[in-house]
């Protein structure tokens, strides 16, 4: 059967010995008071709710799923109860604005929740993450009249948030979008049209459902520079925050989905809902890709989650299934009838490899928190600017690079129990259910990758991978004196030069062929994501060799063999990256259209 234990012990890890989190917070008025008692007791709490309230509904939310009867939705036995256990603890909160009833948490802390809460319970999850992007985008859009009225209920679960964009004819292209909002005299607008594969567009979890939607004026301009954000919540909302009328926002229907069962994907229509403009006219896309970003960054923690519970449930299993006979007398278990399948080198390279990639998305997320926070935070403008930087690099690949991975692991997990692995009892065929869609919304991987190659590289011509690259290096140059770093140290600067010699040459064949960029995105986005993990492992394993010598615990030497099989094994697929991306695009777009169709 599946199992799940939150991994703290990892975590506190990257949090407190890779990254050092109290330093970071320090050196923040924001952040300052945080400490680390603090820390280990919001990670304990968030273990236990995501063990034993969030995981025990997993398998029976997937089987029972939502319901849509009468025009109402309602979620799997046992959600309601988790959603206020959630509310009830402040949760909801966790990473809010203090002045209006938040806890004011980094987000380098919060993923490592976000990623219990995905473990546990990823159809479940779904709802907090949807919240959280919505106060997010509040409170950096939002007027302050606004903000005081919306988000203490927020953070409280009292309400929830969603986020609106899809249509039928517009999904990666918004500009294409028809939903209409008219100018009303008392200053609000109404809201026309309709939206589709909106997560928790209803429920019956909070009482009312603050949906973030982007529609058009009357006179705007084409396309996205003419898209505006408007808030329209499900029951209108009175001066003194009671619920008023029903605001005519109803459901269509609800998705039949091949995972995340436990999740309401609704078909939303906005039947002359009144809206309250967020932000300026015609720059809604604009507000919208603040809640996008940090939605993408928690899309990115669903497949580390998934992945971490799938290796966990593997593991277990692996313990009892007995199958043959280890190749070497001397790791055989001559007291049973055969061995358990760990002993076998196949099975071994299936496990490591998950426990790699999810080891480093686990360091990746946390890093790119970091960023975050420093870009949000700190009063310093070189350090700000320099985690802006990185933020905008490194979200496209922590929303695909971390969900390709994490889907990955679920199929190699899931090939451990053989065929066990296809039949639901044992979970292991719903986590690669799960997982799957992580890959595809909130912006394909494939356009994450486009983002990466066009805007966050060839648009500034490689300054921000410089700004990498510079970044690692010197990293790089702090472990020189230690003997047990050198191999890492040269076969990391090798990936480095191999990143930056590819990133000029695709510039360059871009500047006179603008297919380019595409043809190479995604292999590029997937060398670079290896690179990135590399450095994570390097990091991670500086500490380790630091500390190895008087560890009792087999921690630290445990991190150190993983790693070693992270840059043995997967870290040299760049080499085959590498000269796929310099393949160029005419190998691609030589076939003719018409050939691709079938006759």
């Amino acid at each position: 059967m599946a199992m799940y234990k939150a991994p703290l012990r990892d975590m506190q890890f990257v949090l407190n010995e890779v990254f050092e989190a109290e330093k970071v917070w320090s050196s923040m008025p924001a952040t300052e008071g945080i400490d680390l008692d603090t820390v280990n007791a919001i990670l304990e709490g968030g273990a236990k709710i995501a063990e034993n309230e969030l995981f025990p509904i997993n398998l029976s939310g997937d089987a029972e799923g939502v319901k849509f009867e009468d025009g109402k939705v309602t979620t799997p036995t046992g959600f309601k109860e988790a959603w206020n256990t959630l509310a009830e603890g402040g949760w909801l909160g966790l990473g809010g604005n203090p002045e209006y009833d938040g806890m004011g948490m980094p987000k380098m802390l919060t993923v490592l929740f976000e990623e219990m809460l995905y473990a546990a319970n990823a159809g479940f999850t779904l709802y907090p993450s949807l919240n959280t992007g919505a106060t997010i985008l509040l409170d950096a859009h939002a007027s302050d009249e606004i903000k005081q009225q919306f988000l203490p209920p927020l953070y409280a679960g009292q309400w929830i948030g969603t986020m609106c964009l899809t249509e039928t004819q517009a999904g990666t292209d918004l500009g294409l979008i028809s939903t209409k909002a008219e100018p009303k005299d008392d200053g609000t607008y109404t809201i026309t049209g309709s939206k589709l594969w909106i997560t928790g567009g209803d429920h019956d979890l909070a009482e009312n459902i603050i949906h973030l939607v982007l529609a058009k004026l009357p006179d705007a301009p084409a396309g996205s520079r003419g898209i505006s954000l408007f808030l329209v919540p499900k029951f209108k909302v009175n001066a003194d925050n009671s619920l008023g009328e029903f605001n005519n926002v109803n459901v269509g229907s609800i998705e039949h989905k091949m995972g995340i069962k436990g999740s309401a994907t609704c078909v939303l229509n906005f039947d002359g809902a009144e809206g309250i403009m967020i932000g300026e006219a015609n720059r809604g896309l604009m507000a919208m890709f603040t809640m996008m970003n940090y939605e993408r960054l928690s899309i990115g923690i669903q497949g580390l989650g998934l992945g971490e519970v799938a290796y966990q449930s593997a593991m277990d299993f692996s313990k009892e299934r007995l199958q043959s006979r280890a190749p070497n007398k001397e790791d055989r278990h001559t007291d049973k009838a055969a061995d358990p399948i760990l002993v076998h080198p196949d099975v071994r390279r299936m496990a490591l490899n998950v426990r790699a990639f999810n080891e480093a998305s686990r360091a990746f997320a946390s890093y790119v928190g970091m960023q975050l926070d420093l870009s949000k935070f700190h009063e310093d403008e070189t350090i700000r600017k320099h985690g802006d930087n990185m933020m905008a690099l490194m979200t496209p690949i922590a929303k695909a690079f971390i969900t390709d991975r994490g889907f990955d692991a679920t199929v190699e997990a899931q090939q451990i129990y053989g065929g066990n692995g296809y039949c639901t009892e044992w979970g292991a065929e719903q986590y690669v259910r799960d997982a799957r869609i992580a890959q595809i919304y909130e912006g394909t991987n494939g356009i994450q990758a486009l983002d990466l190659m066009g805007r966050k590289v060839f648009s500034n011509r490689g300054e921000f991978v410089n700004v990498f690259t510079q970044e690692v290096r010197e990293f790089l140059a702090s472990c020189a004196d230690q003997p047990n770093m050198q191999e890492w140290i040269s076969k990391l600067e090798t990936e480095l030069k191999r990143l930056e010699s590819l990133t000029a040459s695709v510039i360059a064949a871009a500047e006179k062929n603008p297919a380019e960029i595409g043809a190479a995105s995604v292999d590029y986005l997937n060398l670079f994501g290896l690179v990135t993990y590399g450095y994570m492992w390097a990091r991670m394993v500086s500490v380790a060799q630091r500390k190895v010598e008087t560890d009792t615990s087999g921690f630290y030497s445990a991190k150190i063999k993983v790693g070693n099989h992270f840059l043995k094994r997967i870290l040299p697929r760049t080499l085959a990256l590498e000269q796929q991306v310099l393949a160029g695009a005419d190998v691609l777009m030589d076939l003719e259209e018409e050939a691709f169709y079938v006759n």
